[in-house]
This record gives C-alpha cells, structure tokens and sequence, in this order.
C-alpha cells in the first residue's frame, strides 16, 4: 500500500526490533515504561500477530519511519496501539499508518476501532479526532496507569 509518499507495508519480523525501539524512545521521553508496555514490545509475534492483530510500518528509503499496531479485541473491534514515528516523518508517516488501519479494519469486517491513550499527547488526539474518533468512557481495567481517555471511531464514520 502506497500512502502519501510511503510505502506502508504489514508485519515484517526483521523490524519486530524496530517496532519496539521507536516505541521505547517517545514513552520513555514522556512516561514510565509499564509491564504491558514490555509484553508487547518484546514479544510482537506472540502478543500482536499470533492473536489476529497486525502491525505497519510506514517505510522510507527501506527502513521503518514509523509503526503502529492493531491488537485483536474480539471479532467486532481492533486496539490501536503503540504508533510510533520518527520525528522527521511524523504527520505524513501519522497519516499513512492510520490510513492503513482504517482500511485493514474495514476489510476484517471490524466495526470499530478503539484506543486509548494521554490527554498530554495533544497532536496525537488531534489525529485521533480529524479521523472521526470520539471519546468514550475510559476502562476502569486499563492495562496502563498513563491512560487518561479512551477513544473510539466507528469504521461507517471514518474519515477515509
């Protein structure tokens, strides 16, 4: 799939260490690194993949520029999950990879995708929001203690 001027591409083992490096550089900058944040980021395959999920990478010249992950949450609903890109590609890359999530989802015959995540990550629920998401009340079983909202887009509303 090619998106704004990058070549999103599915799960690729040789950038499993990719996915979790770009991903430990923004939440150790901003939060605490959490078990769950550990579970997923070191073991993609088993957590991610195996379970029904998948994971992108927007790619430049070959290499990863950014990467975000769709976590199996049942057979109506995915997880968005650890979207990472690296700073110079940042709104395109941001633009690609949901791009491909909303298509992935709609062609699984998801109806919705949900997310959670920090009212400090401002830029990033604004591209929640120009997608369609819509805040929901958060789980009072989140996996992380960062969590603060929780947001959903109906894949009939989005954007795309």
């Amino acid at each position: 799939m090619n998106t704004i001027g990058f070549e999103v591409i599915g799960f690729d083992e040789r950038f499993a260490r990719k996915f979790a490096d770009l991903n430990y550089e923004w939440i150790e900058k901003a939060y605490t690194v959490e078990e769950h944040d550990r579970e997923i980021l070191d073991h993609p395959v088993e957590q991610i993949i195996e379970p029904g999920g998948q994971i992108f990478f927007a790619m430049v010249d070959g290499e990863p520029a950014g990467t975000v992950a769709l976590i199996e949450m049942g057979e109506n609903a995915f997880e968005l999950a650890k979207m990472a890109v690296s700073r110079t590609s940042r709104a395109r890359a941001e633009q690609s990879l949901m791009d491909a999530c909303i298509e992935y989802s709609r062609a699984k015959g998801k109806n919705s995708i949900i997310l959670e995540s920090n009212t400090k990550q401002v830029a990033a629920i604004g591209l929640y929001r120009k997608y369609g998401f819509v805040e929901t009340p958060l789980d009072p079983n989140s996996q992380f203690v960062r969590a603060n909202i929780r947001m959903e887009l109906a894949i009939s509303d989005s954007k795309l």
